[in-house]
């Protein structure tokens, strides 16, 4: 029998919601480090979006657009889910912070900046959605789009990850060329671990950690004080090219015109 994880703490009168592998969730510890792995590329692109009109698109539970909400005019988060849209509705209440139920292919309002993170290898018509949010951007308007790297994702040679919710996943050349088909300018970027995880990535490498805790019987205990533990930080943002991006974990595209 699976266990369930369920948001933890959450604010009277807001409903928690429930871990499917369709999203990331905050307050999940158990979840920390894809919630912090996604949080990073939010706060990013806050700085980079600071006084404009921002759309997230697919924004889920909301916390993204909380994040965008504190550097931006105004954010809208866009999701045509029910309990998703409803609880961002209820505990992210912020001066010029919205919540609209709709579809990502449906919604559509003027911006300067539309954010769609970790979602495009779920659609069907990727093409036709980086469009429409072409035709929503004001001039010199930005779109963000994010995806995980088929090639650290899936099993070796194998062309996409046994996730139920993903369509199609992409090599760093694949995205690229996605997002370079729809928009004048792209500038592609991949994330990395960095600091403790950095540090953690060499030891099962280099050293064998993960043959060393296991036979030492402290799984559990170790990645029960490790995985919590995970900040932001503990992720970077790089720009390359195809061969350095190849190894990255996710690709973040920057795409103007």
């Amino acid at each position: 029998m699976e266990t369930a994880y369920v948001q933890s703490n959450q604010p009277e009168g807001v409903p928690p919601l429930e871990l499917t592998g369709e999203r990331t969730l905050p307050d999940v510890p158990e979840e920390n480090y894809w919630y912090r792995r996604h949080l990073v590329v939010y706060e990013w692109i806050a700085a980079q979006a600071s006084g404009q009109r921002v759309v997230d698109m697919a924004c889920g539970e909301g916390y993204g657009s909380e994040v965008l909400s504190r550097t931006a005019r105004s954010v809208v988060g866009v999701d045509a889910n029910p309990q998703a849209h409803e609880h961002a509705r209820l505990r992210y209440v912020r001066p010029h912070l919205r919540f609209a139920r709709d579809l990502v292919e449906r919604f559509s309002e003027e911006c300067d900046a539309v954010v769609f993170l970790q979602t495009i290898e779920h659609v069907q018509n990727p093409g036709e959605i980086l469009e429409h949010f072409k035709a929503m951007l004001a001039p010199g308007g930005v779109a963000y789009v994010s995806t995980p790297n088929l090639l650290t994702l899936a099993p070796e040679g194998a062309e996409k990850s046994e996730n139920p919710w993903h369509v199609k996943e992409y090599r760093a050349h694949e995205f690229r060329r996605l997002c370079a088909d729809h928009f004048g300018q792209v500038e592609l970027y991949g994330l990395f671990h960095a600091r403790k995880l950095a540090a953690h990535e060499f030891a099962i490498r280099r050293l064998g950690w993960d043959t060393v805790h296991r036979r030492l019987g402290v799984t559990r205990a170790f990645y029960d004080r490790f995985t919590p533990a995970i900040a932001a930080s503990d992720f970077k943002l790089v720009a390359g090219d195809d061969a350095l991006l190849d190894r990255a974990l996710d690709f973040v595209a920057v795409c103007r015109g």
